[in-house]
């Protein structure tokens, strides 16, 4: 029997594993983040499974750790995310294809260009994870020794949004004509030139590529400040979410949608889909201790190092056994360090406990029994905590097929999973509606191509 709400489920591929520990499980193929046969039977496991999408990360700087540290990671060496969802999706047909882009170290032309050729490529599965970039690093890639302030990013955000969507908007849906007879491939004053000129940005345009198959890719957006969830309640179709607890689960949920309905937006429209790294075991006591062996392999060097990285600052030279000291405030991701910093106060966790979780995932985590992880999801979905999950897996295949082959079927059973995909493209999957062209829809008058 299928229940009215249904659970919506991405996998976060990039890295192939969130855990530091990953690679060095047994069974795991530690080169999963890097060959491409290994990430094609992922992603066609996930198919067969029945999942929303296929979510990539991305970094566009090695993480800033001394080499005793960075040598321990998996994630130096890791594909650009359209040059492989584009391969990925020739070996597919219904998965969403998920890209991670960012709006401080990019164009708005790049970006649109770019993700509608995925959309098209695909036939309508693609997404735009909007990030910000927290990492101050990247600047150092991009010419810059300062990385731009944290309300800067999101206004430059704001901002880069309405141009890609206008530029995506730049054809009307039916522009194309392709009379052959009469010698006219498009039609005119179907033709829209955006001409922006904003604070941030200056884009003419338009893009030279059709209107994307779906309108426009899927809108993902993971930010949890206050500018995060402004910029998440005005232009985000899914949040990559990170409660840890249903009780937060509950009041982000109520929070985010709450503020799409006092702009005018339909709350159904987002799907809300926390992180959730996930171990699956015959008993609960198995899963504990397969996720203990886990972390065991992380080594403190890339613990302290992740750890220092999460906060914005180098907390390596502390005591390990003592208390986290005053952090002072950053300019990377608020959200994480906060969560990190909360933590720490109201555990009374020491930097070595810190390091361990950092170096592992200290998110959400279900780690249990097919049944007892079942319970679990079916619980935040039923008290709207969440739509559904953006699953993290310990390793590979291993922990990607306990989760397909197990847990899965006993969602399904229970009638709050899809058994088939109801339709071909990402919204379709998501529930989402295909946008309108702004610029057509309402009988806006295009501008003319200039010479």
């Amino acid at each position: 029997m299928t229940r009215t709400r249904q659970l919506h489920l991405g996998a976060f591929m990039r890295p192939v594993s969130i855990h530091t520990g990953a690679w060095r499980y047994p069974g795991a193929w530690p080169d999963a983040n890097f060959n491409l046969a290994h990430l094609r039977r992922l992603i066609q496991t996930l198919e067969a499974a029945k999942f929303d999408a296929f979510f990539m990360a991305d970094h566009l700087a090695v993480l800033n750790m001394p080499i005793e540290a960075l040598k321990r990671s998996h994630t130096v060496t890791s594909f650009e995310p359209f040059t492989l969802l584009s391969a990925l999706a020739m070996a597919t047909e219904r998965i969403g294809l998920i890209a991670t882009a960012s709006t401080t170290y990019d164009e708005p032309f790049h970006i649109a260009r770019r993700f509608a050729s995925l959309d098209h490529l695909s036939e309508g599965r693609a997404g735009w994870n909007i990030v910000t970039t927290g990492n101050p690093e990247t600047s150092h890639n991009f010419g810059s020794d300062q990385h731009l302030a944290h309300a800067t990013r999101y206004e430059r955000a704001r901002e880069f949004y309405d141009v890609v969507t206008g530029l995506w908007d730049s054809w009307a849906d039916d522009a194309f004509v392709r009379d052959v007879d009469a010698g006219i491939y498009f039609d005119p004053d179907k033709l829209h030139v955006l001409d922006h000129k904003g604070p941030h940005l200056s884009v003419r345009g338009p893009l030279n590529i059709a209107r994307p198959v779906q309108g426009w890719p899927v809108i993902v957006q993971a930010g949890a400040s206050e500018p995060g969830r402004w910029l998440a309640a005005e232009t985000a179709e899914v949040i990559f979410g990170a409660e840890q607890t249903i009780e937060g689960g509950k009041a982000f949920y109520a929070d985010v949608k709450g503020r799409m309905r006092a702009i005018g937006r339909d709350p159904d429209h987002l799907k809300i889909l926390p992180a959730a790294f996930v171990m699956v075991g015959d008993t609960i006591e198995e899963a504990q201790a397969k996720r203990a062996h886990l972390d065991s392999l992380v080594h403190y060097d890339s613990g302290i190092r992740s750890l220092s990285i999460m906060l914005d600052y180098d907390v390596a030279g502390f005591d390990p056994d003592g208390p986290l000291p005053e952090i002072p405030e950053s300019n990377a991701s608020k959200s994480s360090r906060d969560r990190v910093v909360e933590a720490a106060r109201e555990k009374n966790l020491t930097i070595r406990q810190l390091a361990a979780s950092a170096g592992s995932y200290a998110g959400l985590a279900f780690v249990g029994t097919p049944d007892s992880i079942a319970d679990e999801m079916e619980a935040w979905l039923e008290e709207r905590a969440s739509d559904g999950f953006n699953m993290m897996f310990p390793w590979l295949p291993g922990g990607l097929d306990d989760f397909t082959g197990r847990v899965v079927p006993e969602l399904q059973r229970r009638g709050i999973f899809r058994t088939e995909y109801g339709g071909s493209t990402l919204r379709d999957h998501l529930g989402l509606p295909r946008p309108e062209n702004r610029l057509f829809a309402t009988g806006q008058v295009p501008v003319a191509v200039r010479a």
